[in-house]
Parts: C-alpha cells; structure tokens; sequence
C-alpha cells in the first residue's frame, strides 16, 4: 500500500490537473465560441441597461451566420465613431442618415441592434427606422424625444454586404444614423443573453 503522504500528492496533483484543463477549456470557449460582455452606456436602454451582463455568440458569425433584422449584434464601429461629432465616411444632405461609414474599423467595440440590411432603403421618422417606405414595428424602441438624428426623411440604400445598426435608446444614441451602416466583418457577434443583474436574465 502506497503512503500516505504520497497518496495525498497524488490526488493534489490530480485536482491542480484538472483545475488547469477546465481552465483551459473555458478560455477555449471564450476566445472562440462564446464572450460576456458588459453594458457601457444607455443607448441600448430600456432593452439593456448600463452594467447589464450579456453573452455574445461569436462561433456563428465565425462560421458564416449573417446578421438578420432585430439582431442585437457587438461590432467594432467604424472609425470615428466615437469622434465629437461622429464622423460619416460620405457627404450627404443635413435630412439624411449617414450612408457611408469610414474606410477603416475602429478599435471599440459597441453593441446595437439590426434595424436594416444590404439593398433596403433607410429614412427615420420621429426617431423610428423607415425601411423600404415603411414603418419598421419596433416596440423596443425608446421615445425619441426630438433631438438631432430624430427625423432624417431623405433616404439611403444599405450597401452590399453591410447592415444598418441602432441603439433602442433612439435619442440617447451613437449610431448608423451618424457614423453609417457597418460591413458585416466588423460584426463580432450577436448578444444572446443577459445574464447579469439576476433580475435582468433573459434570452434577448
């Protein structure tokens, strides 16, 4: 019968073996498959407050999934987007959004939602995304409240390949609306969950 005292390191080495794969594991799954992210600000509101906890799927973007309307996605912004003012990466009219982001992608990272893909046509109207000539049904969607960015009437066309991205908070947000749709490769994955505070857990 082994001793004791080697008995005891056996099963130490055995438990540090373990904590170590499952830790290696876990990291896997971020780095590939799955990340939490926290809400910086409230422009996702009343969908998702500041300090909420989400879970991003970043597998199915990685795997080919494409963004569809209603989407809750993080992304990296184009750059500038984060600029005072937001820089628009084309020159348009004061009555229309924004129809063409900057060349390059910006380090950060925001989380907002789909509101139109490529080929559709955008115009906002009280805060409320016009797509293809029509009101989109957004409940989600918060009053407005009439600052810049509520009504842009002149429409644009969604390029091939990007979507047209904005905050719930519609006049408390930073978004396509100033700074243009954002090419689907800049789109890191789509928030499925939220999983902090406890009483804010849920399927998004």
């Amino acid at each position: 019968m082994a001793p004791l005292s080697k008995l005891r390191r056996s099963a130490l080495f055995e438990l540090i073996f373990l904590v170590a794969v499952a830790l290696s594991l876990a990291l896997a799954v971020q780095a590939y498959a799955v990340k939490p992210y926290r809400i910086p600000s409230g422009s996702m509101e009343p969908t998702l407050r500041i300090g909420d906890r989400v879970l991003v799927d970043r597998a199915g973007h990685r795997l080919g999934a494409q963004p569809e309307l209603g989407d809750i996605v993080v992304f990296h912004p184009p750059a500038g987007a984060e600029a005072e003012p937001p820089r628009c990466g084309a020159a348009g009219g004061t009555g229309e959004p924004c129809g063409r982001p900057t060349a390059k992608a910006s380090d950060q990272t925001f989380i907002k939602r789909v509101v139109a893909l490529a080929g559709d046509t955008v115009a906002i109207r009280d805060g409320h995304v016009i797509r293809n000539g029509r009101r989109a049904a957004e409940p989600f969607a918060a009053d407005c409240g009439g600052v810049d960015g509520c009504d842009l009437p002149d429409a644009i066309t969604v390029p091939p390949g990007e979507v047209y991205l904005m905050g719930d908070n519609r006049g408390n947000s930073l978004d396509s609306r100033f700074w243009g749709p954002v090419p689907i490769d800049w789109v890191i994955g789509e928030a499925r969950a939220a999983y902090w505070p406890p009483s804010h857990v849920g399927p998004l």
